[in-house]
C-alpha cells in the first residue's frame, strides 16, 4: 500500500483542486495520499471528512513552514494526523492573513509596473486557499505570454530573496522551528522534516535528529541532494526514524513537473505512522 506523502492542491499553491488528487494517486498505483498543504487546516479537514475517495486512503496532513533565525532559512516540516484542533486553526488563520497581506502587497506594487496585470485574476485563482500565493501572481502573469514559465527569470526579477532582492518582494513573517514542533505536538500530530536538501537544512536536520525531536525524515523527495538522502538514511537508522517520501506535487505550478506517485512512502512507513499517532490520541 504505498502512498505518495507529499503533495499540494488548490488549498495552498498547487495548481490541482483536492477532490482530483486521489484519482490521480489511484492511477498511479498508490493507495494512500497526504494531500499536505501549506500551512493549511483545509487539508486537513478535507481528510478527515472524505477517509477514502476513489479507493485511496487520505492521511490528514499539512506542511506547516518555520524559519531557522540563526541560518536565516525556511524550514518545512511534515505534520500528519494532527487533530482538527483550535491551535492548528489559529495557526493556519494567522498564517493565511500574514501571506495575503504580503502578495497583495505584491500585487498592488506589480500593478503600477505591468498594466496587464490585475489583483483580481489572482484572487480569482486563490479562491480555493482562502489566501494569495505567488504561485497565482505568476499564473496571470504566464497565461498572457508575461513570464518565462512559473519559476524561472520572470519570477526571479519579482520575488527573489538573494543574490538580488526581488522587486516586489513581500515576505510573511515566519515563526520560529520550536514554535512550530510545538504546535505539532500539541496537535498530536507526527513530526516529519521534508525535503532538508531544498532550504540547506542539514544542519539543522542533526541537530533535531540528535535532540530527539523529529518523527522522520523525508528522503524520497525529488530534490533532495544524492550525498544528504545518504547521510539522512544513515541518521535515520541510527535514530530509528520514520522515512517517507513524495513528489511534492503541485500540478502546473513548477517547473519540473511530477506526476502524483513517482515517488512515494512504503507500506512500513505508512503503518509506523499511523501507530505513532493512534498512540498519542489514546
Amino acid at each position: 500500500m504505498p502512498g505518495d506523502l507529499h503533495t499540494h492542491s488548490t488549498f495552498s499553491d498547487g495548481s490541482t483542486p483536492a477532490a482530483k488528487l486521489p484519482w490521480l494517486a489511484r492511477c498511479a498505483g498508490m493507495t494512500h495520499l497526504a494531500i499536505s498543504d501549506h500551512d493549511s487546516i483545509r487539508s486537513v479537514r478535507y481528510a478527515y471528512a472524505n477517509p477514502v475517495r476513489d479507493g485511496v486512503h487520505l492521511i490528514p496532513a499539512t506542511e506547516l513552514t518555520a524559519y531557522d533565525y540563526a541560518r536565516e532559512h525556511r524550514v518545512h516540516i511534515l505534520c500528519f494526523w494532527p487533530d482538527d484542533c483550535a491551535a492548528l486553526e489559529n495557526y493556519s488563520e494567522m498564517m493565511s492573513r500574514r501571506r495575503y497581506e504580503a502578495v497583495y502587497q505584491s500585487c498592488q506594487e506589480l500593478e503600477a509596473i505591468c498594466p496587464q496585470f490585475r489583483t483580481e485574476e489572482a484572487l480569482e485563482l486563490a479562491r480555493d486557499s482562502g489566501t494569495l500565493y505567488k504561485a497565482h501572481v505568476m499564473r496571470v502573469l504566464w497565461q498572457y505570454g508575461l513570464s518565462d514559465g512559473m519559476y524561472n527569470q520572470v519570477y526571479r526579477s519579482l520575488f527573489a530573496l538573494r543574490p538580488v532582492r526581488g522587486k516586489i518582494l513581500h515576505t510573511p513573517r515566519y515563526e520560529t522551528v520550536d514554535t512550530i514542533l510545538e504546535l505539532i505536538r500539541a496537535c498530536r500530530g507526527v513530526a516529519v522534516l521534508a525535503h532538508p536538501s531544498v532550504y540547506h537544512s542539514m544542519e539543522l536536520a542533526r541537530e533535531l535528529i540528535a535532540a530527539g525531536r523529529l518523527d522522520g525524515v523525508e528522503i524520497n523527495h525529488p530534490r533532495n541532494t544524492p550525498e544528504d538522502q545518504e547521510e539522512l538514511t544513515r541518521l535515520a537508522r541510527e535514530h530509528d526514524l520514520i522515512v517517507t517520501g513524495g513528489t511534492d506535487y503541485h500540478g502546473m505550478n513548477t517547473n519540473t513537473p511530477r506526476p502524483v506517485g513517482a515517488l512515494f512512502t512504503p507500506d512500513e512507513a505508512i503503518d509506523r505512522i499511523a501507530a505513532l499517532a493512534r498512540n498519542r490520541k489514546q
